[in-house]
């Protein structure tokens, strides 16, 4: 590399991503710098999903670069690639999956299940492959609100099931195996082995995330999820109201109680505005989930409206972000999905899928 590449790389490192806030420099986000007949070229690679983002970021490393001297045109090319990060403890990794995202929530009904496909739609829309495990065994949603509740999975050898896809998502539920109107009269053991069975048994092929939506509450169940499966990260649905605020901190607790990091918290249903009169309402109040966020020092990831269409087009199998991926509530998802997906980039590297355990034997 000339003296003026790698003063043009110095350049380009002290810019500012504006995903993470943090220069390029410190996460190596530049990967090599050219320079001949005063055009530069440019490949970064980012730690997390952003597609959206990269034309932007592409323009903001082009524009830096024409201001040193010698340049006189530039391009630069902009990608991601996601790696494994580390799990809580010496919980053993899931074969062909990158990073777990829990999805959870203290109590029902604060649309926990909602914000979990959406963000895995925002995960995959932003460049990522992902999958989206169902484990509400006694109230398993996910089936409908993908659009393929009279699937089922199948097996190739017997032993394993191939995911169901829909949307781009890779996922697997207790709700593709039963009759939809059979109630789920299970006892706790009962419902841990069938999650670990959903979970370790479905051939999960290559994914970068695969996010849980967690059955709510915090019981023995959640907590035996928490200890058994190697997730890399929380993220905490709640609303604006003290009832629900009350039971997310018990979640929050959980998760610390097992060692597992709290990537943020979402605050669903924090504003209602009237399809008719264009009145703003805090129905269930305001700020309850930012205080919390500053109570406990974790991210506040953002917020999302009362809005009906969330409500109707999930119901219909096509949720928001893939029905209405211009709209201003499919960007909040993927303002939210980049946000989890950069926490996690942030976090220590799990090197156990880079190097192959070596056993020796004693002849």
């Amino acid at each position: 590399m000339s003296t003026t590449e790698t003063s043009l790389l110095a350049v380009l490192g002290e810019l500012i991503d504006p995903n993470t806030g943090k220069s390029y420099a410190s996460a190596k986000t530049i990967k090599s710098v050219r320079l001949a007949d005063g055009k530069a070229e440019i490949t970064a690679e980012l730690g997390y999903p952003a597609a959206s983002q990269f034309t932007a970021i592409a323009q903001q490393l082009e524009a830096a670069a024409r201001t040193q001297p010698g340049v006189n045109t530039a391009s630069a090319s902009v990608s991601s690639r996601v790696v494994a990060h580390a799990v809580q403890g010496n919980v053993k990794l899931l074969p062909g999956v990158k990073n777990i995202i829990a999805v959870s929530s203290g109590k029902g009904g604060v649309g926990k299940s909602t914000t979990a496909v959406n963000l895995a739609l925002a995960l995959a829309q932003e460049g990522a492959r992902v999958g989206l495990l169902d484990a509400d065994i006694y109230g398993p949603s996910q089936p409908q609100m993908l659009g393929i509740s009279d699937a089922q999975p199948q097996s190739e050898d017997g032993k394993t099931m191939m995911p169901l896809e829909a949307h781009g998502l890779q996922a697997n539920s207790i709700g593709f195996l039963i009759d939809p109107e059979q109630p789920m009269v299970w006892r706790g053991p009962m419902v841990t082995q069938a999650l670990r069975q959903l979970l370790f048994e479905t051939n999960w092929k290559d994914l970068d995330y695969l996010v849980i939506d967690m059955p709510p509450g915090t019981g023995d169940i959640q907590l035996t999820l928490a200890q058994t499966v190697p997730v890399t990260g929380s993220v905490i649905v709640t609303t604006p109201q003290d009832i629900a605020l009350l039971d997310a901190r018990k979640g929050l607790k959980m998760f610390e109680k097992v060692g597992i990091p709290i990537l943020g918290i979402v605050e669903n249903m924090s504003i209602h505005i009237c399809s008719n009169c264009g009145h703003a309402e805090h129905i269930f109040g305001a700020g309850g989930g930012e205080a919390m966020c500053a109570e406990y020092g974790v991210p506040h990831l953002g917020s999302l409206p009362l809005d009906i269409r969330i409500r109707t087009q999930t119901d219909a199998g096509a949720p928001t972000v893939v029905t209405e991926p211009e709209s201003a509530i499919a960007e909040a998802y993927r303002s939210i999905a980049r946000k989890v997906a950069v926490s996690i980039a942030e976090k220590q590297r799990d090197m156990r899928l880079r190097f192959p355990t070596i056993v020796v034997n004693k002849d």
